[in-house]
């Protein structure tokens, strides 16, 4: 085997150093730098876009708390507005109710009247009726000396005391 013949060893020796210090050489001066310069570059691009993510971040947040303080001022406005009509809907219901109650009381005071009006009247009928049915009875016994003007004085009499 060539690679084990300890004649050849200086000379691969040689150009090993020689290829080893030429290719770091062209490593550090080319390829190295590049390199370097890429992951610089790709450092700096990912650093500016975590400083946008940071700012689009702090922008959402504040977007987000003046969606929510728009919010919260809309959801007191619809309360306060819930709370407003319905102030104002017990008021007129209490304003129809007391309206109602007025007429219902007037409707109850007019009919009132009415029954008054009508008992009277039947009082007064049962009145005739009773002074006639009681001369027609005094002339039926044979008192013929009593008058419609008596009878009606005596009814009216009696009725005071019931």
């Amino acid at each position: 085997m060539p690679q084990l013949d300890f004649s050849v060893f200086p000379s691969q020796l040689f150009w090993l150093c020689i290829t080893f210090f030429a290719m770091l050489f062209i490593m550090s001066k080319f390829i190295i730098p590049k390199t370097a310069e890429m992951i610089n570059l790709r450092k700096a691009k990912i650093d500016g876009y975590l400083q946008k993510a940071a700012e689009l971040k702090e922008k959402v947040e504040e977007t987000l708390d003046k969606y929510n303080k728009a919010l919260q001022k809309a959801t007191e406005e619809a309360n306060q507005s819930l709370q407003k009509t319905q102030q104002e809907l017990d008021a007129s219901i209490e304003r129809k109710q007391a309206d109602l109650s007025a007429e219902l009381n007037r409707q109850i005071a007019e009919g009132e009247k009415k029954i008054a009006l009508g008992k009277a009247k039947a009082q007064q009928q049962i009145d005739e009726m009773s002074a006639s049915l009681a001369l027609d009875v005094l002339k039926k016994l044979g008192f013929d000396n009593f008058k419609a003007k008596d009878i009606n004085a005596a009814i009216k009499q009696n009725g005071d005391k019931l």
